[in-house]
């Protein structure tokens, strides 16, 4: 059978949890499998995330400046034909908008769709624009989570909805020497320690979970990993609850394997989530997880040692971190497994690939 080409489409290509995944998505593929950003240059986005260095002969940029832009859908066009692509991937509205029109347009012969969540279909405008660009495109819809499918059912009930829950490289996620990781993040040694990780935005909530560490005892720090435009705001935060030297900031780490390994405990206090990676990673890293319970960050949980918070209540989310620190031998049961049974990136990848086999579509 010849090998498929296919094309994954993104808004932008910036560090974060879709983009990341996309990047597993091609290098765990069997097909040839390439990036479209409609955003951005290669330049820029290299400058900005280095880690794209490695897949540049993959990826592509259409440099899409604000608002509507018909052009758009002739550079799609033609590229999909240079590209000669068995199958368009699109993640998100934009995406199925301009890419799913044009690939109708070029001829290609496998659509897919994949909603990462659904918080932005409450809006009417874009439930409507989404509705549009389905029935203009008429890609095979996933949802990468069941929270998600069940949303997407009932704004679009006449779609059929297949579900493929996202996942990580559990052989490059796994349990580290603690003692090792904190002496080379310079993370304190004989504290308990608490992380997190992700963009620094109001959205991911550190301010809650900062917040938070004044209802636990002094031996408990925290560590964040991640960069953005609340570092200097939640910095100050720390300061003025002191709590700055309870409170390491610890930028973005590349091999964020290293920073998980290193913690007690794992936290996730977004106050708006789609299916968390950061979650699946601490977990295969063998590090108990609690996250607030938004979007679809319940299901990423391990049931024998997840625990969920209640987003916006600091004094509930500090006490229920406490209990899980006291109580770490309670959570023996390796959330590892859970994780590399349910989320790994080569199960998901075979998942998508069977979509487009002839078998599958048969039964479709």
């Amino acid at each position: 059978m010849e090998t498929q080409k296919i094309a994954h489409i993104v808004q932008h290509l910036k560090p974060g949890g879709l983009e990341s995944l996309v990047l597993d998505m091609i290098q765990f593929s069997s097909a040839n499998a390439v990036v479209i950003s409609l955003e951005g240059t290669k330049k820029e986005a290299i400058r900005d995330w280095p880690k794209l260095a490695k897949y540049q002969d993959k990826l592509h940029f259409l440099n899409k400046q604000p608002g509507l832009q018909g052009s758009l859908l002739i550079k799609l066009h033609k590229l999909f034909n240079h590209l000669q692509l068995d199958v368009v991937h699109t993640h998100h509205i934009g995406p199925l908008l301009y890419a799913g029109v044009a690939s109708r347009m070029a001829g290609i012969k496998h659509r897919i769709h994949t909603e990462h969540d659904a918080w932005h279909l409450r809006n009417p405008k874009r439930r409507t624009l989404e509705s549009t660009a389905l029935t203009l495109a008429q890609p095979i819809v996933v949802a990468d989570a069941k929270k998600v499918s069940s949303h997407l059912q009932n704004y679009f009930p006449k779609q059929h909805i297949h579900t493929i829950v996202n996942g990580i490289d559990t052989r490059r996620f796994v349990p580290g020497n603690k003692q090792d990781q904190r002496l080379r993040l310079n993370l304190p040694l004989s504290k308990l320690l608490i992380g997190s990780a992700g963009r620094l935005e109001t959205v991911k909530g550190h301010d809650q979970l900062i917040s938070a560490l004044r209802h636990l005892p002094n031996h408990t720090h925290l560590a964040i990993a991640g960069d953005g435009s609340q570092r200097e705001s939640l910095e100050a935060q720390a300061n003025i609850l002191g709590l700055a030297d309870r409170v390491h900031f610890v930028g973005h780490i590349e091999k964020i394997e290293h920073f998980y390994q290193a913690l007690d405990v794992f936290c996730l206090p977004s106050r708006n989530e789609g299916y968390p990676l950061t979650a699946l990673e601490a977990q295969a890293c063998g590090i108990p997880t609690a996250v607030t319970n938004v979007g679809s960050a319940k299901e990423t949980l391990c049931p024998n040692t997840g625990v969920l918070l209640a987003s916006n209540n600091v004094r509930q989310m500090g006490a229920t971190l406490r209990k899980m620190l006291l109580n770490l031998e309670v959570f023996s049961t390796h959330p590892r497994k859970f994780v590399c049974a349910e989320n790994d990136i080569r199960k998901m990848v075979w998942s998508y690939e069977q979509l487009t086999t002839p078998n599958q579509i048969a039964l479709r």
